[in-house]
């Protein structure tokens, strides 16, 4: 009995030697379109999709597969009672179906795309013929991947393709119909984020931020990622971890050199990049464990760096150093000795590069694409936990002097004021509990992740030293208690920024008023988990 294969394909890679092994076992080759077009100049006897349906494509080509003919054959079940119906229609049974779909990911990432341009890529025929034929994956073979075109042909010249083989394929099918289906929910769900590269750009400090508009959180997050890595494994050798992308987004990052990128560099990297975006100066970040082990503005990146570094330089061996400038041959050349995990920044001068391939062959270079178009929800920030996510809009307030409110006696000095905003965007990057001190727009101690903010205060002093002098502190929150603001005035800081709104905020103020201390409420917090 002839054995008729169903093939319709926007992906044409090795379509035609496929095609011609299925034709040297006798298969009948049933296509639509540009499919059919292609193994006809091929030369091999091909049956259009309308001589089959009795019925021309339509719309444009909007409908071609979508008939009783096509999609009878490929879901009949082979029982004496579906083959005796489908005789009685004159429907030939499917084996196979090759299909795949239109680049909708592909379209969509695409600078100035329009939303027609987007709606015309969304397939639907396509995604019919793969979910009938996985459905069906007990009589029907179903290929989604041009990459599984040899090993199918192999098991048909063998005698035919396992049922399990079959189930894998199903099962590919459906994940990828479910990523397509993921992507173009994910894309009317963003599409109305215009200018993204604009909205990363923008400088949160000399800037106030706009209010973003207050959207309700979906009922419904549909997300779809593609594995793009296996990594060696996860925070800790006996777990196993792997890189994931958002179906059709770019990556972020490209390497340009190093030892290939750990799970634990990729989370540091994430944070790493944030922090020097926050700045229109040259800003510099060194990141140890996500925290800023140093972080620092100045009017050249040398100099930041110094600063970043001065910050803590025992806690930035082996860091992730991130910059949102050039990276030129002076700054290459001031990390020195240094042990750098992971250098990120949006450029290198040609000399750079080269003096780093020389001095720092193993420091994983990573350059930060610009304008690629997320396809994921940009909008929000998600977590796992078990049973399922947690989801939040991003914390991406800066600095909107507007709002402060000055609550001590003494009202801080311009040269405070600077050196207050840098530190409220500095410690909104440090995990809760989360205290900076600041001298100039360099920090120069960091207290995080304390169970209690007092000792985040004396671990930011102990770092500091004599540094603290003429400080100012920032806190991501509220101090519970005066005794964070009297650890500070005892090691010289002279003036704080934080939320306000504790339950002893007058004695808290007290305190700052005793000690001589301008101090500011923001009203808003930054907790960072």
């Amino acid at each position: 009995m002839t054995r008729r294969a169903i093939l319709s394909v926007y992906d044409k890679t090795g379509l035609v030697e496929f095609a011609s092994g299925l034709a040297a076992l006798g298969f009948e080759l049933v296509a639509s379109g540009g499919t059919a077009r292609a193994l006809s100049a091929a030369g091999l006897p091909v049956t259009a999709v309308e001589q089959v349906t009795g019925h021309p494509e339509i719309l444009g080509g909007r409908v071609k597969t979508l008939h009783p003919a096509i999609h009878g054959g490929i879901l009949a079940r082979r029982t004496p009672e579906h083959l005796a119906e489908l005789a009685q229609h004159g429907i030939t049974a499917v084996d196979l179906v090759v299909c795949n779909l239109y680049p909708f990911a592909a379209t969509v990432a695409r600078a100035g795309v329009t939303e027609a341009e987007a709606v015309e890529e969304i397939d639907i025929g396509g995604v019919t013929l793969l979910r009938a034929a996985a459905k069906n994956f007990e009589a029907v073979t179903v290929i989604c991947d041009p990459a599984d075109y040899g090993a199918v042909l192999t098991a048909l010249q063998a005698g035919d393709v396992p049922i399990a083989t079959r189930r894998r394929l199903a099962l590919k099918a459906f994940r990828h119909t479910a990523a397509y289906d993921a992507a173009i929910a994910t894309w009317l769900d963003t599409s109305a984020v215009d200018d993204i590269e604009t909205l990363h750009a923008t400088s949160l400090y000399r800037q106030q931020p706009t209010t973003p508009p207050q959207t309700a959180l979906p009922e419904t997050i549909t997300l779809a990622a593609e594995r793009v890595q296996l990594l060696r494994y996860g925070e800790n050798p006996h777990q196993q971890a792997a890189l994931y992308r958002w179906i059709g987004v770019e990556p972020t990052f490209v390497q340009l050199q190093g030892k290939e990128l750990s799970y634990n560099n990729l989370l540091d990297l994430e944070a790493a990049w944030a922090m020097p975006q926050e700045f229109d100066e040259p800003a510099v970040a060194i990141i140890k464990h996500t925290n800023p082990s140093g972080l620092a503005t100045a009017d050249t990146l040398v100099e930041a760096y110094r600063l970043a570094f001065a910050c803590d330089p025992v806690s930035a061996f082996g860091s992730i150093i991130a910059v949102n400038r050039e990276v030129d041959l002076a700054f290459a050349q001031e990390l020195g000795s240094l042990f750098v995990e992971v250098l990120a920044a949006p450029g290198y001068t040609d000399e750079a590069l080269v003096w780093l391939a020389a001095h720092k062959k193993n420091c994983r270079v990573m350059l930060a694409r610009r304008g690629a178009r997320p396809c994921a929800p940009a909008t929000l920030t998600l977590r796992s936990v078990a049973g399922g996510l947690l989801a939040q809009t991003p914390d991406d307030r800066g600095v909107d002097e507007s709002t402060w409110r000055v609550v001590t006696r003494r009202q801080p000095t311009a040269a405070e004021r600077r050196s207050l905003a840098f530190a409220w965007l500095a410690v909104k990057h440090v995990k809760s509990n989360a205290i900076v001190f600041v001298q100039g727009t360099a920090t120069v101690g960091v207290g995080a992740g304390q169970m209690n903010r007092v000792d985040s205060v004396y671990l930011a002093a102990r770092r500091a030293g004599d540094r603290a002098r003429g400080a100012v502190m920032g806190s991501d929150a509220f101090f519970p208690f005066a005794d964070g603001i009297e650890a500070a005035a005892a090691a010289g800081v002279t003036a704080c920024i934080q939320p306000g709104g504790s339950l002893r905020d007058e004695e808290v103020i007290a305190a700052a008023d005793r000690a001589g201390m301008a101090m500011i409420f923001t009203g808003e917090r930054h907790f960072r988990h």
